[in-house]
């Protein structure tokens, strides 16, 4: 299990969206590089970073800010964004990315993913974006008449790494994980299930580890982190704890 922060990039600039509405964006700093440093500095593992602008004009624009946050870690980086080519996948694999998500393309192109996570194993996620169960589009812009279950149901067999399953509704609001209903989309699958929308606090945390979710491969935090009201060493710490557990567990078994 990850715990991911999370650096959403408009204009050059790390932001926060209330619920997806580039019209309603906090902005929380002007280098997001020095910001992804200093979640590396605290000890997060892996990186979440989206490029707001890329998403909603279908094409990497934050381009810049990506690459200078890329040079700055030696954390992995998770990306997504405006990627809707095999060429916007290879160019941002080639130049450190670990892996890239997918959303909008899923829904209009799924064969592009399942030939990208077959060509870059591992390397490649897919961003499921939902409003009430329905998949959302171009940066949450557009509905689309899929269910969650439905698109993740696509690419059970197609080599995807993970799915980042995010509750628009709760998306830079702090009301908490949807964990029930991420949990249900997780033992649809056998791809790894990411928990992402309105992480609020360490209590979202403290459920996140609880048994009955060891299905998900972790969540991703963003205003909650800005905010501070979330603690990252003492959410690291039993992100860590619960880890540990389960691998002996494992081990014994």
């Amino acid at each position: 299990m990850i715990l991911f922060p999370a650096i959403d990039l408009k204009d050059g600039q790390c932001v926060r969206l209330r619920q997806g509405q580039m019209s309603e964006a906090t902005v929380f700093g002007d280098d997001p590089s020095a910001q992804a440093a200093a979640f590396q500095r605290l000890g997060f593992e892996y990186l979440h970073v989206v490029d707001l602008n890329g998403a909603f004009e279908g094409e990497p624009v934050n381009a810049d800010a990506v690459r200078k946050i890329l040079s700055e870690l030696s954390i992995p980086v998770q990306l997504g964004g405006g990627i809707r080519n095999l060429g916007h996948i290879e160019n941002w694999l080639n130049e450190g990315v670990a892996r890239v998500i997918l959303g909008t393309v899923a829904v209009r192109n799924p064969d592009l993913v399942r030939s990208a996570a077959k060509e870059f194993p591992g390397q490649v996620a897919v961003g499921i974006d939902a409003r009430d169960g329905i998949v959302a589009i171009e940066g949450w812009a557009q509905t689309s008449e899929l269910t969650a279950v439905d698109l993740a149901k696509r690419f059970e067999d197609a080599g995807v790494a993970a799915i980042i399953y995010t509750d628009i509704a709760r998306d830079g609001v702090l009301t908490g994980l949807n964990l029930s209903a991420t949990a249900a989309l997780a033992q649809e699958v056998s791809i790894s299930v990411i928990a992402s929308g309105g992480l609020a606090n360490i209590e979202d945390i403290k459920k996140l580890v609880q048994p009955e979710y060891s299905m998900l491969g972790g969540a991703i935090a963003g205003r909650a982190l800005y905010d501070g009201q979330l603690d990252p060493q003492e959410a690291l710490m039993l992100v860590a704890t619960a880890n540990r557990e389960r691998q002996l567990a494992k081990d014994s078994s």
